[in-house]
């Protein structure tokens, strides 16, 4: 039995009402956040959705918490239906929200332990819960201590052992790591490794490619309502030709250099934008020697160093000086999918024959997905 299995969800919101409108004046359209979603999570499955901002992600997930009634459509969450069955569904889930709510007048023990309550669960069975829980997510020195004066990281981890504490069958995450710099990001990617690897479900929405890669076996894509794609993070990425951006900034034209890089081996193009010129590299070059006697293949593949970009590259030859020289990932780099069937026709109908999700990395690099319709 799938932890989740949703078939058809659809979710339409009435337009907000425009104080001081005009009879005359046409009606605000209806926003449809969902549009025939059909998506399985596989029990024990860490499982992400991933879009950008109004995608759909969040009215997913509100659906699946039965905190939002969808419009049409089906779901269920560890064997029960979200709208018949919607007590039984919220004994088995925990949810993080994306902001976290904690009662901030009351400890951190004291916010468990009122939330297990919730759940029938008798203070003096709650109370070794919560100790247990801030032991692991390493944060019981803070226990007796409010809200407020734990940093962003810490109220995370609060959060999701006050999702845990009455020891829930599926775990909902919605964007966990918004607003945590690197260090406590990456500290929540270990909790939520040990998590899944107790064999708990969990459903996480994410902006960042690079944390679903990390933590999820697989990844739904979705935009204005719509699932464009799910595959393991190795299958989407095994199809993105993306290589390496090598940027110079010049001080004159950088015209000459673009023209004389495009003739380099594994230069896939180069363009030049006043004075500065910027190369895509290939992924991969297989032996393949630049003028400079350099393999290219420490460029394309190892983002390698300046003073390698240098090499292949030769300003000079030009006659123009350096001024900056920068070497990373390429931004554009693309996985192309083909819809079919009901997909295809929904992505049409909602003009995404050619869809591109921009997606900004926490180290500054970027990644984009490209939907091509081929039907």
């Amino acid at each position: 039995m799938p932890a989740i299995e949703t078939q058809a969800l659809r979710k339409v919101y009435d337009p907000a009402p425009v104080r001081g409108r005009k009879r005359s004046a046409p009606a605000a359209a209806p926003v449809i956040a969902l549009e025939a979603l059909d998506l399985e999570v596989r029990d024990g499955e860490f499982f992400g959705l991933l879009g950008p901002n109004g995608a759909g992600k969040t009215t997913t997930i509100g659906i699946l918490t039965t905190r939002i009634l969808p419009t049409a459509g089906s779901a269920t969450v560890a064997g029960h239906d979200v709208l018949k069955d919607a007590v039984e569904v919220r004994r088995r889930i925990g949810v993080v929200p994306q902001r976290p709510n904690a009662d901030r007048q009351l400890t951190v023990r004291e916010n468990l332990i009122f939330h297990a309550a919730y759940f029938g669960i008798p203070q003096r069975e709650a109370d070794p819960r919560a100790t247990a829980l801030l032991e692991q997510f390493q944060i019981a020195e803070k226990a007796d201590v409010k809200v407020d004066k734990l940093s962003g990281g810490q109220q995370q981890r609060m959060m999701i052992a006050r999702a845990l504490i009455h020891e829930p069958e599926v775990l909902f995450l919605d964007e966990p790591t918004v607003g945590l710099d690197p260090q406590a990001r990456h500290d929540l990617w270990d909790i939520l490794r040990g998590l899944h690897a107790q064999g708990r479900a969990i459903v996480m929405t994410t902006h960042y490619m690079e944390e679903a890669d990390e933590l999820c076996e697989r990844v739904a894509i979705v935009d204005r309502g719509l699932l464009l794609a799910v595959d393991t993070p190795a299958s989407l990425k095994s199809r993105a030709p993306g290589g390496t951006l090598v940027e110079i900034t010049l001080d004159g034209s950088a015209a000459p250099l673009a023209a004389a890089a495009q003739s380099l081996p594994g230069v896939l193009r180069a363009e030049a934008d006043t004075n500065i010129a910027r190369v895509y590299t290939e992924r991969e070059v297989e032996d393949c020697t630049s003028a400079a006697g350099l393999d290219a293949q420490r460029l394309a593949a190892r983002f390698a160093a300046k003073e390698a970009a240098l090499k292949v590259l030769r300003p000079g030859d030009v006659g123009l000086s350096l001024h900056e020289i920068e070497v990373r990932r390429d931004p554009g780099g693309w996985v192309e999918l083909e819809l079919s069937g009901p997909a295809a026709a929904l992505a049409r109908d909602a003009g995404l024959g050619h869809f591109a999700l921009s997606l900004t990395h926490e180290d500054g690099y970027a990644s984009a997905v490209v939907i091509a319709d081929h039907t």
